[in-house]
């Protein structure tokens, strides 16, 4: 029986189609992944600007196994989570548990951790978090910034949704560089306040771009009043609003990351939606539920979730993928499409407008040992996407997406 494939480049031409119709709704999920394509030099070469989720609890970890103020009470910490799940706890699973434990451990102590010391490690490691994602973009074009001035290029009839779990400020600052107007649920300036109603009524123009957070920012703060403000800097009292234990949290405490998730729901599930996923693992099941509620609800929404390397390390999100006939996960080596997964095909198209930028045909190592040329998806890279969106804005010629579709 021949074995069939997925076309790569009739993939890219399709995902360009979808990117192209003024009038589509359109949305960007940029995850973990993407700042990790930017490049800043290094004494061994160059490095990520900012590490994924695995490379910042290693430095949150390190820092605190030093820390003759914190280290005591961190091994203590990590000590519960042996023989247990999550076997090896990212950052994120770590700051969940403190603040699980700050919210029952009251005026006692669990394992020797009162609540003065699960406050005071929350807050070293949202410190050593807000240092290493809180750092400038390249003043160099980044896809950061190949994604600002694709917004600000096409005129929508409605805006562009950008959706985000990271906390670092990439974004803002390649919206902001490209003067690109954004509504981030804040209003205001030298402290600006998270205002829900202007979520749930904003009637700004579609110029304006939409950024949601949802996992918080590291320039997010609850005050000792209780209110959620946007700002620069710590002041006396202020918790910072970075990853969202929001399902342990009462409900005022729940309501900035809930509006946030609310927008992508209200997003997918209506009229002719499109969501493009870069550097997002589909590890997140929050954000997995909210995304495939909507996939089921409406069924002219669609994702296309491009996925960095090759799709052997995505397995959750490929059985998602073969039950959800409008997920579409797109991996270097082949692809889950209509619930069908199958290989790339390996016929080199050099000719194609998309080769080179979306496709690259490599040598891969076969089981016997040889090699052989086959064609790897790369739009799963933040940097190829970035390409990808800059090529399309080169292009005026209306004819360039209908004439490379098949």
């Amino acid at each position: 029986m021949k074995k069939s494939f997925h076309c790569p480049y009739r993939q890219s031409t399709l995902l360009q189609q979808a990117l192209a119709p003024d009038k589509m709704r359109i949305a960007f999920l940029l995850g973990a992944g993407c700042p990790v394509s930017v490049r800043i030099p290094d004494s061994a070469g160059t490095k990520p600007l900012i590490q994924d989720i695995r490379g910042l609890t290693e430095i949150v970890k390190n820092e605190l196994i030093q820390s003759a103020k914190h280290q005591g009470n961190f091994a203590a910490l990590m000590q519960r989570f042996i023989g247990g799940s999550p076997k090896n706890p990212t950052l994120e699973d770590i700051l969940t548990h403190i603040r699980a434990l700050q919210d029952v451990v009251r005026e006692g102590a669990i394992d020797g951790l009162d609540i003065a010391a699960l406050r005071a490690l929350d807050a070293e490691i949202c410190d050593i978090t807000t240092r290493e994602v809180g750092v400038p973009l390249p003043e160099s074009i980044t896809p950061y910034h190949q994604l600002a001035t694709w917004i600000r290029g096409i005129h929508r009839a409605h805006p562009i949704e950008v959706f985000t779990p990271n906390y670092d400020l990439l974004i803002e600052q390649a919206l902001e560089a490209y003067k690109v107007p954004y509504f981030d649920g804040f209003i205001g300036a030298k402290q600006a306040f998270f205002d829900l109603t202007s979520m749930e009524n904003e009637s700004l123009p579609p110029r304006w771009a939409r950024l949601w957070k949802v996992h918080g920012s590291v320039n997010w703060w609850r005050t000792s009043n209780d209110e959620v403000v946007r700002r620069e800097g710590r002041f006396a009292g202020d918790r910072q609003m970075i990853y969202p234990s929001h399902l342990k949290y009462d409900q005022s405490r729940r309501m900035p990351y809930l509006a946030m998730l609310d927008r992508l729901r209200a997003f997918l599930g209506r009229g002719q939606a499109v969501l493009v996923t870069c550097g997002y693992s589909f590890a997140d099941q929050h954000l997995n539920e909210v995304i495939l509620h909507g996939l089921r609800s409406n069924p002219n929404a669609i994702c296309f979730g491009l996925l960095y390397g090759p799709r052997s390390g995505y397995a959750d999100a490929l059985t998602r993928a073969r039950a959800h006939p409008n997920l579409s996960l797109l991996a270097a080596d082949g692809a889950v499409l209509g619930t069908i997964e199958r290989d790339w095909r390996s016929e080199e198209q050099a000719d194609h407008p998309f080769h080179e930028t979306c496709v690259v045909s490599k040598d891969v190592a076969e089981d016997s040992g040889s090699a052989s040329k086959k064609c790897q998806f790369q739009l799963g890279d933040f940097k190829y996407l970035g390409d990808f969106l800059a090529q399309q804005l080169s292009h005026t010629d209306d004819n360039f997406v209908t004439q490379h579709a098949t």
